[in-house]
C-alpha cells in the first residue's frame, strides 16, 4: 500500500518462448530468471500482493516456491505470440474482481528484466505522488541517437541518409533520446481499464533507469550479459 492506495504486482510468464526456450525459468546465477523479479517485487515495501500470470505448471510451481501467488492459470488464448500484455492484465483483474478483490494501481513487471531491483520499483511508485501522475513507465538512455539512423534503398545509396543539420555533429551535440526498457509499467487501474493501455492520454511520466539495470532477456547473449553485470556488482 502507498498513500492509502492498494497496489498489485503482476508478473506475466507464459511458456513456449520461440527465440529462447524455457526463457522465464532459465538459470541466472543460481536462480530461475523469474525469481529475480519475484524477489524484487516482494522486497518492495508497496505491493499488497504479487501475482504471476502463467499457463505453465512448472512456472507456476517455481513462482510459488519463491513467494509469488498463482491464484489461477492463464487461459491458452492469452498465451500466444500475438497476446498483448495489457489483455493479460485486464483478464486477471476481471477474475480478481469476481472474487471481490480490487486494487487502485497495478504494476506489470516483466520477468525478462532481472536487474530491475526494488529501488527502481519503489521510485516508480513514489513518482505517482511526486508528479501527481497516474501512470509511470520505465525507460533508459539510447546508446546511439536515432538522428544517425535512416532506412536504406535497395542499392544502399546514402544520399540524404542524414538530415543536413546532423552532418558533422559530434554525438554529444545531439539530443538525448530514451527508449522503453520493458522493466516497469505502473498504472491507475481505472484508467487502464478505460483506455486499455499503460500509455495514458494524460498524467503519464517516465522513470529513468540505469543502462546496466535495463537489460531485457530475449536471447542467450542477453542472459550472458546479465551474468556479467551481476558478477561485476559482486566482485
Amino acid at each position: 500500500m502507498y498513500k492509502d492506495k492498494t497496489l498489485l504486482a503482476i508478473i506475466p510468464a507464459r511458456s513456449n518462448s520461440k527465440r529462447l526456450p524455457r526463457k522465464n525459468i532459465l538459470d541466472l546465477e543460481g536462480k530461475p530468471l523469474i525469481a529475480w523479479t519475484i524477489e524484487a517485487a516482494l522486497q518492495s515495501k508497496y505491493f499488497d500482493r504479487v501475482i504471476v500470470s502463467t499457463n505453465n505448471n512448472e512456472i507456476a510451481s517455481i513462482s510459488k516456491k519463491y513467494g509469488a501467488d498463482v491464484p489461477f492459470m492463464r487461459p491458452d488464448r492469452l498465451a500466444t505470440d500475438e497476446t498483448k500484455s495489457v489483455d493479460v492484465v485486464l483478464e486477471l483483474l476481471d477474475r480478481l474482481k469476481d472474487d471481490n478483490e480490487c486494487y487502485d494501481y497495478i504494476a506489470l513487471l516483466q520477468p525478462t528484466s532481472p536487474l530491475r531491483g526494488k529501488k527502481d520499483i519503489n521510485e516508480s511508485v513514489e513518482l505517482l505522488k511526486d508528479r501527481n501522475c497516474e501512470a509511470v513507465i520505465s525507460v533508459c538512455k539510447m546508446e546511439h541517437s536515432p538522428q544517425w539512423c535512416n532506412v536504406l534503398p535497395d542499392n544502399n545509396e546514402m544520399t540524404n541518409f542524414l538530415d543536413n543539420g546532423i552532418i558533422n555533429k559530434n554525438s554529444q551535440d545531439l539530443n538525448q533520446f530514451y527508449r522503453l526498457n520493458g522493466a516497469i509499467y505502473l498504472c491507475k487501474t481505472s484508467r487502464l481499464k478505460k483506455e486499455k493501455t499503460f500509455f495514458l492520454s494524460s498524467k503519464c511520466f517516465a522513470h529513468k533507469m540505469k543502462d546496466e539495470n535495463s537489460i531485457d532477456i530475449d536471447t542467450m547473449n542477453d542472459l550472458n550479459l546479465a551474468k556479467v553485470y551481476i558478477n561485476a556488482e559482486t566482485s
